[in-house]
């Protein structure tokens, strides 16, 4: 096989590579040429044949060929890869059918947030909201906590300067609403608080209230007791065993917390109610004199009860959601289910 030959052989197979039009047409090419029987294949096996010098020459230019070839090749596949790619995404079948938009919902908590509204407007409360960011007389003064009593230890608090500090519960917004409206009133004030805690799967350092006021001439405990029942029966849609116990807040007088029997795990005892079978959802009380008196209000002709509910623990016993901190994770999979 004469030199020449090896450049016309080259030309002729860079002419096919360059005009082959899919990658079954250019694989045929590479094995016609240098497949196991391919042309350039033979040439170089039959160099052992040929004499000495023409060995040298003929084999240079047939591995030259070939190096270049194979180059040549591999540059056109990745050519089609791109090309076939390209047409694939850019092609749109206009007769093929659509395909739904994928539309959201509302978050779970924002589920129970409305669902508490709708139940305690039926019940003739209002809905009214507060400022997160407050200063250190609402937030604690004007509640029956000055600065050097020991309740202000329960609460840890995010400080931002100059007295201000976001909110460690609803509770200042009794006071707001108090000094701008006349009794009777029933509200419910649902918002987010803060406070700088260690998280676990009931605790959170960013956690959602729903605080709820009522005063008049006349109102007891029994009324409280009797409105949160009626709540509770219409929140979870079934009579539910709650507990009212003794407890201390220094804006209330006689205080109590709430405990609801745990719907997880049916009061047996699970993560989230620390193996006790009860979860506390709510502090209350009767509103302290002194509360009245900084709301512009006489204690002595006016009486009435708050609550402050946590919407996350309320959440997760009505769908038994069993860590807090699956509200604020982002997780798509766990918000997909609500």
């Amino acid at each position: 096989m004469e030199e020449i030959d090896i450049k016309s052989l080259k030309i002729q197979l860079q002419k096919e590579i360059e005009n082959s039009g899919d990658l079954k047409e250019l694989n045929d090419i590479f094995n016609r040429y240098l497949g196991k029987k391919g042309e350039l294949t033979l040439i170089l096996r039959s160099l052992k044949d040929l004499p000495e010098k023409e060995r040298r020459e003929t084999g240079k230019s047939a591995n030259q060929a070939k190096q270049e070839i194979e180059k040549a090749i591999d540059e056109k596949r990745q050519q089609l890869q791109t090309t076939n790619h390209k047409l694939q995404t850019d092609w749109f079948d206009i007769t093929a059918p659509g395909e739904k938009p994928v539309v959201g919902h509302l978050h779970p908590l924002t589920q129970s947030k409305r669902k508490v509204e709708e139940i305690f407007q039926t019940m003739g409360f209002s809905v009214v909201e507060g400022p997160e960011m407050e200063n250190e007389w609402y937030n604690f003064d004007a509640l029956n906590i000055p600065k050097d009593h020991p309740a202000r230890d329960l609460w840890d608090t995010f400080y931002l300067g100059n007295g201000l500090l976001l909110r460690t519960h609803t509770s200042p917004s009794q006071v707001r609403f108090m000094e701008k409206n006349n009794p009777p009133l029933r509200i419910i004030v649902p918002g987010t608080c803060y406070r700088h805690e260690a998280t676990d799967a009931s605790h959170e350092s960013q956690l959602y209230q729903v605080e709820g006021l009522m005063v008049d001439k006349e109102v007891s405990a029994a009324n409280f007791k009797a409105i949160l029942g009626e709540f509770f029966r219409k929140f979870f849609n079934k009579n539910v065993k709650f507990r009212i116990r003794p407890d201390f807040f220094p804006f209330t007088e006689p205080s109590f917390d709430i405990s609801i029997s745990c719907i997880v795990c049916n009061g047996k005892g699970c993560s989230v109610c620390k193996e006790g079978g009860w979860l506390e959802v709510a502090g209350a009380g009767m509103v302290h004199p002194n509360v009245f008196k900084n709301a512009g209000l006489n204690p002595k002709d006016w009486q009435g009860w708050a609550f402050g509910i946590g919407l996350e623990r309320l959440t997760m016993l009505k769908y038994k959601i069993n860590d807090i901190r699956l509200f604020r994770s982002g997780d798509l999979r766990f918000l997909q289910q609500f």
